[in-house]
Order: structure tokens, then C-alpha cells, then sequence
């Protein structure tokens, strides 16, 4: 896999690395719209040619055409823009970058332009006809589907640069490199961005077969709207790419099949604003969505193979049809899936009120409510908080129950509303399929997709199922990954296009082609600090020793020991929770997976001794809690740090382990605590992770109770959770934390 580059406009963005700061004249126009703002721009360009200098030869040239093209050197750019493009690996030439095609079609426009009577329109049309004309369908759709950002983001950034020398009346040198490219990133997608919309659609009449609407009539009555796109130039019947899905207005992804020669296939919920049926989230789409397989076998361009992808609730979706497997259905390709009663609406047993918010937005006929801002739900969420009442009464506090919300808080375990909606137990079984899921280590559905990972091979153990996970959110097939996420930096090795993987793999399954070397074994992970991918048969082999930190009483300040050696005296950390405080409504917690440290809220904090050698952390955290407490029941939550040298906090995975203490056991059965008795509690996290911790690092366990206001309030009392209200029992939740509990991390040595 080629790592992904940063693109705007061939990543003309990137800050040229100048040592001394030359100052240069320059007296920049009032407004980056100015029609006087190119010819000052030429000459700040002219004038920086003769002494423009850069020791690395990709930067050189990619700079070195923007100077040229912005004085009007358009013969000489396009000169520049050929060696460069020469210099690219075969494989990047094999598989061009859309920005960077339409930059090159962009500087021949302009030559042409300049050499004759020809108006830039006409030698942008026909240059742009003229190259993707050349170009396999693939290579195409990277150009016809790549997008810069809003041509005003672009315009801001030059009128930024503007502006913050307007009273200096000089520019630093490299200064001035850096705002002629963002200037020529403004210019050219105003030249040619309003003629890329008919020249995209010219170009998909010559390649694709394209129908919109097509209805689908299941067995049982219900109508599904469909789109079907098929390459043109293929005349053989075609194995198709599936995508099932609830958001009607979800980027579709069946030209793109198209382009890989598959049939690309999209279809809708029952309940799409052209249906008259009612949506039902989840319910009906195991049996809709095996018609719509069924109908797609029995297409004339169909060859009886169906292949599903999509993430989410189209990830569920794919695990909905196979729990009784259509014959058509072949192969899945799901990242980060859905798994309803698992991690969604409620995860581990704890209800979130984002689960809410989304059964309101997708069972409303008028589409998503935009009146659902983010501070309309803070204050709705507060308010609900603030009034201890029942989670019952949560959506009674919006003033619009609903239906869906209701039924599931009715059913807080993992019972047989639930496991008749995916495969469960021996269901498993009869999955012989090739599956490949891709998740995230800061991702809410890693929950998910780990669970049928484990499950489909505790009950099919020769199950052809791969496991790919990085450093990753749960958008990352959406928009691929960059390279910083919420303030960590990811390693280079990270940095693949995973939207691509997905077709190589399918291309594997489908079409003889060779496996993808990055999905060498059933488990494939990457190595956070490590810069490295490694390949191993199971998750347990992700690592080859386990290291226990006790939970210790002892103190540094306000944080406690993470000892290696359980302490020898009958040491406790006492913990109290006053369920009445509600003075936190508006506590949140951090969103950078690198930053100050964890926010103390209802928590405590154990910090181990500096590592005096780097340990590899891969896998499944485990641990047993050895504690007395004065309720039945408690929700915990677990988050694991790195404390760097510098003293910088890096989570680990993100969000944090969150479980009902009730349903550690058995998420079918719910078995209560013994209020005022010594107890222990086993637990395995359903959070995957994998990082080399430095030498010197301290590793930090964040051990807390769940008390916020965006999500169910378990008070404890035993009863049925969503029933409980601050009104029933305001009594404090008091633990007391033996030094017995402790801390199992998966390391490789």
C-alpha cells in the first residue's frame, strides 16, 4: 500500500524549509478578489524566481511550478511538472492523484491559453478531455471524485496572508513561496471549478451505466430504492458491490465500485422519503436487505456474486444478512460495524443519549432535524441531568418521546430483542464467507467490530475472517486517515489508504488477484511508537507475556501508586460519588488522545514508576477488582495512558472501558453486587490496543464511576436502571478499593 499524501492542489500547501528570512518589497492587495490581485502577485512571483532555492527536489519542483505558473511562465511550469512527475515511483504514476492530474490539466490550459486565441475554458475542456481520455476508469474517478476545500476556505487563507503584512510593507521569503502557492490553489480552482461539474458528468456518460431509482419489491411487500451503476465498457457479467444503508443522503460509493469493475450497488432502508413504509431501524433489514441480494443475482449483468462493504450501520447490516447467509452473498468488507445490544444504544449495558438523537434524526420523514444543534443537545442534556429524573423521562424532557428509544431502554441486556438481529452463538458457525474487518483504536464501534470478530471464530474457529487495526476513528474509510489525529501524530506506516485496501481485497476475493500483503495474517495491527505493522493467527498472539500493576493505595500527591508488586498490608483507596452533586453538567471529557493529562472526574489515578525499557502493550487489557461498596450495582470505566517524558498524556484506546459492574459477568444475565460485602470482580476489556511505550514513560490506569450527563445514571439501587431517579436513593456511592485489585497488560517482550 502507497501512503496517502495531504492533497491540495498536489499538496501545494506544504511550507518550504528556508533557513535565513530575506525580506522582500511587497504591498499585497485590499482584497484576495482584487482583479488587480494577480498581476501583484506575478510580480512578487518574477521577483522570487532568480534566487528560489530548496534542497529537497520534490519540494523544489512542486514550488518552483507555482512560482512559474503565478508569473506566467506557463511553458517552463509545465516543463517543471513533467520532471516531477517523472521522479514519482511507478506505482504513484500507475495511480495518479486527482489533485494532482487536474493541477497539470490546469497548467497546460494556461500555456494554451497563452500561446493562442484560445479562452481558458475551451483549452481547460479540452485538455481535460484529452487526459481522461487516457485513463483507465480507476485513475478517472480519482480525478473526477477529488475535491479541493470551498473555494472560500482558499480565498481566506490567501486574504489571511494578506492581511498580516499589509502594514509591514515587506515579505520573508519563504513567507512569500508560501502565499503565492495558496494564492495559485485560490486562482486555479476559481478558473476551473465551475467547469468541473458538466465535464464530470460528460465523463461518466462515456464510462457508466448509471440508473438512480431503482424500486425493489421484497417478498414480504416492502419497497426499496436502489442505485445501480455498471462500467460501460464491460460487457460480462459482473460480480456486484453492495452497500446497505440507513442515511439516505450517505456519500454513495457506487460509482466508485464501478470503477473498480465491480457492479456498484446502493441500497436504502424500506423507509426512505420515496417509501411509504415506516422505518424501523434494525428490525427488518436482515430480511430486506437478503432480497435485495437475491434480486441482484438474478440481474442479467449480475454473475451471482454479491460482495457487501459500508461501515456503521452498514456494517451491521452485512452481518444481518449473514446470519442466514443468502447464497449469492460472498465476502463482506465492514469497518467498524455496528452491533446493536453491544455497543449501540447502548455500549456495555450503559445507554448513551446520542442513541436518541439518532433515532429521532433517521425515523423522521423530513430527514435529518437541523434544528438539532450541538447547543440545543448540550442544553437538553443538561436540563435532563439537572432534574435527577428518570432516564425514562430523558426524551419526555425534549417533549418528544419516542417510540424506538422506549423499546430499547426496555431492554437493557443482551437478550432476544437483540440476538435475533445479527448471528449469535452456532449462528456463527455457518459462516465460511471471507470477511474483513477494518477498526480503530480511538473508535467507539472497535466494540463492535471486535465482537464479531471474537465471536465468529470462539464458534467457527476455521472462519476466513481478517482483522485489520490501527491508530484510527471510526471515519477513517470515510475520509482517510491524516496525519494527525486529535493532537497524536501517527506514524508514516499508518498513513495507507485504507479505501483502497478494501478494493485490493476484494479484488483478491473475486478476482484471483494477489492477497494484499498488509492482510498477511488473520490479525493485522499497527504498533503505535513502533512505526510497524505486524501479522499474527489471533488476537491472543498479539502478544507473548502478560504484566500485572496492582492497584496500590499509596499516594504521590493527589495520585496513587501502579506498583508491580502487590502491596504486603491490607492497604484500600476509598471513593465516594454524590449522585446529588450536579454541578458537572457541563464536564465532558478531553477530546485530544494527546494532551495535559485526564480530567479528574469521579476518578482516581494510579501512576506507575518510570519504565526503565520500552514495552510493547498489544492486545485485550484485563484485571480483577477486589473492593467493598454500599450499592448493588456501579457503572466503571477504565482508560489507560502513556505519561511521556515530556509530560504529555497519550491514551491508549479511546473512549475509555466501559462497563456495568452487573453485567461483567454475562451480558445476557444480570448479576448484582453485594452491598456492604468484600467482592471481586473480573473483567476483560472489549478495547483493543497496540503501542511501544517509551523508556521512561510511566503508564497511568484512570479507574472511575459514570456520572455524566450524556449518558444513562446507574444509581445503584438494583432496580431497572432506566427507572431509577435521584428523588429514589440520593445516597452517596462509597467504594473502598483494596491494593488486591490490579491491572493485566498484554506485552510482548
Amino acid at each position: 500500500m502507497k501512503p496517502l499524501k495531504a492533497l491540495w492542489i498536489c499538496g501545494l500547501l506544504l511550507a518550504p524549509g528556508w533557513g535565513a528570512a530575506q525580506e522582500i518589497e511587497f504591498h499585497p492587495p485590499a482584497l484576495a478578489s482584487d482583479p488587480g490581485a494577480l498581476a501583484i502577485m506575478r510580480d512578487l512571483a518574477e521577483r522570487i524566481l532568480p534566487v528560489y532555492q530548496e534542497n529537497n527536489p520534490e519540494l523544489y519542483l512542486t514550488n518552483l511550478s507555482a512560482l512559474q505558473l503565478v508569473s506566467g511562465g506557463y511553458a517552463s511550469a509545465n516543463a517543471t511538472l513533467q520532471t516531477l512527475r517523472e521522479r514519482r515511483p511507478s506505482t504513484d504514476a500507475e495511480q495518479p492523484e486527482g489533485g494532482a492530474v487536474l493541477y497539470d490539466i490546469y497548467a497546460q490550459a494556461r500555456e494554451a491559453e497563452a500561446a493562442g486565441p484560445v479562452p481558458f475554458a475551451q483549452a481547460f475542456t479540452q485538455a481535460f478531455r484529452d487526459v481522461l481520455f487516457r485513463l483507465s476508469d480507476q485513475n478517472a474517478y480519482a480525478v473526477t471524485a477529488w475535491r479541493s476545500p470551498p473555494l472560500s476556505v482558499l480565498q481566506a487563507a490567501v486574504q489571511s496572508g494578506f492581511d498580516q503584512r499589509r502594514s509591514k510593507g515587506t515579505i520573508a521569503l519563504p513567507d512569500a513561496v508560501d502565499l503565492i502557492v495558496k494564492f495559485l490553489a485560490f486562482e486555479a480552482n476559481r478558473s476551473f471549478g465551475p467547469l468541473m461539474p458538466a465535464l464530470d458528468a460528460e465523463d461518466d456518460q462515456r464510462r457508466y451505466v448509471a440508473e438512480d431509482r431503482v424500486l425493489i419489491k421484497t417478498p414480504a411487500g416492502a419497497s426499496i430504492f436502489a442505485v445501480v451503476v455498471r462500467p460501460r465498457s464491460d460487457a460480462k457479467t459482473l460480480p456486484a458491490l453492495l452497500e446497505y444503508t440507513i442515511y439516505v443522503n450517505s456519500p454513495n460509493y457506487a460509482k466508485e465500485c464501478a470503477a473498480h469493475g465491480y457492479v456498484g450497488v446502493v441500497a436504502y432502508t424500506r423507509e426512505t422519503p420515496q417509501s411509504p413504509y415506516r422505518v424501523v431501524p434494525y428490525q427488518n433489514d436482515g430480511d430486506d436487505v437478503r432480497s435485495v441480494i437475491d434480486w441482484i443475482a438474478r440481474q442479467p449483468w449480475s454473475d451471482g456474486r454479491v460482495g457487501m462493504y459500508g461501515g456503521s450501520y452498514s456494517g451491521f447490516t452485512q452481518w444481518a444478512a449473514a446470519k442466514r447467509l443468502p447464497p449469492a452473498l460472498q465476502a463482506i468488507a465492514t469497518e467498524a460495524p455496528t452491533a446493536p445490544g453491544i455497543d449501540f444504544p447502548m455500549r456495555d449495558h450503559v445507554f448513551r443519549n446520542s442513541a436518541y438523537r439518532w433515532v429521532f434524526n433517521v425515523t423522521n420523514k423530513k430527514g435529518w432535524d437541523a434544528t438539532y444543534n450541538d447547543a440545543r443537545w448540550l442544553a437538553l442534556e443538561q436540563r435532563w441531568y439537572q432534574s435527577g429524573k428518570s432516564y425514562f423521562e430523558f426524551d419526555h424532557t425534549d417533549q418528544r418521546p419516542n417510540l424506538f428509544f422506549h423499546r430499547w431502554l426496555h431492554h437493557p441486556s443482551y437478550d432476544g430483542f437483540w440476538q435475533k438481529l445479527i448471528p449469535y452463538r452456532q449462528q456463527f458457525a455457518q459462516i465460511n464467507i471471507p470477511v474483513l474487518t477494518t477498526a480503530g483504536y480511538f473508535g467507539g464501534d472497535e466494540i463492535g467490530a471486535l465482537y464479531y470478530f471474537t465471536q465468529h471464530y470462539q464458534y467457527n474457529p476455521g472462519a476466513n475472517h481478517t482483522l485489520l487495526v490501527g491508530p484510527y476513528d471510526d471515519n477513517v474509510l470515510e475520509r482517510a486517515p491524516s496525519a494527525t489525529l486529535r493532537g497524536y501524530q501517527l506514524d508514516p506506516v499508518a498513513l495507507i489508504d485504507l479505501h483502497e485496501l478494501r478494493y485490493q481485497w476484494f479484488d483478491f476475493v473475486f478476482k484471483g488477484a494477489p492477497k494484499p500483503a498488509l492482510l498477511a495474517d488473520r490479525v493485522n495491527f499497527e504498533v503505535m511508537g513502533a512505526n510497524e505493522w505486524r501479522h499474527v493467527p489471533s488476537l491472543e498472539a498479539m502478544a507473548n507475556g502478560s504484566q500485572r500493576f496492582f492497584l496500590d493505595a499509596a499516594r504521590s500527591g493527589d495520585e496513587h501508586v501502579l506498583a508491580q508488586q502487590k502491596s504486603s498490608g491490607a492497604t484500600s483507596v476509598r471513593q465516594s460519588v454524590n449522585f446529588a452533586d450536579r454541578s458537572d453538567a457541563t464536564w465532558a471529557p478531553q477530546f485530544n488522545i494527546l494532551g495535559n493529562g485526564p480530567q479528574s472526574h469521579n476518578s482516581l489515578k494510579f501512576v506507575s514508576d518510570p519504565l526503565p525499557n520500552p514495552i510493547e502493550v498489544n492486545g485485550l487489557i484485563s484485571g480483577r477488582l477486589d473492593f467493598t461498596v454500599n450499592k448493588m450495582d456501579m457503572d466503571l470505566t477504565v482508560a489507560l495512558y502513556e505519561l511521556l517524558p515530556s509530560g504529555d498524556y497519550l491514551e491508549l484506546f479511546d473512549p475509555g472501558y466501559e462497563f456495568r459492574a452487573s453485567y461483567a459477568r454475562d451480558r445476557v444475565h444480570r448479576n448484582l453486587l453485594k452491598a456492604g460485602e468484600r467482592q471481586q470482580l473480573s473483567f476483560t476489556s472489549d478495547r483493543l490496543t497496540s503501542r511501544r511505550l517509551q523508556a521512561g514513560s510511566r503508564l497511568v490506569v484512570v479507574l472511575g464511576v459514570n456520572k455524566r450527563s450524556d449518558q444513562q445514571i446507574n444509581y445503584g439501587g438494583g432496580d431497572d436502571v432506566s427507572a431509577e431517579a435521584l428523588a429514589d436513593d440520593d445516597t452517596p456511592l462509597k467504594i473502598r478499593w483494596y491494593s488486591g485489585s490490579y491491572i493485566d497488560m498484554p506485552v510482548q517482550r
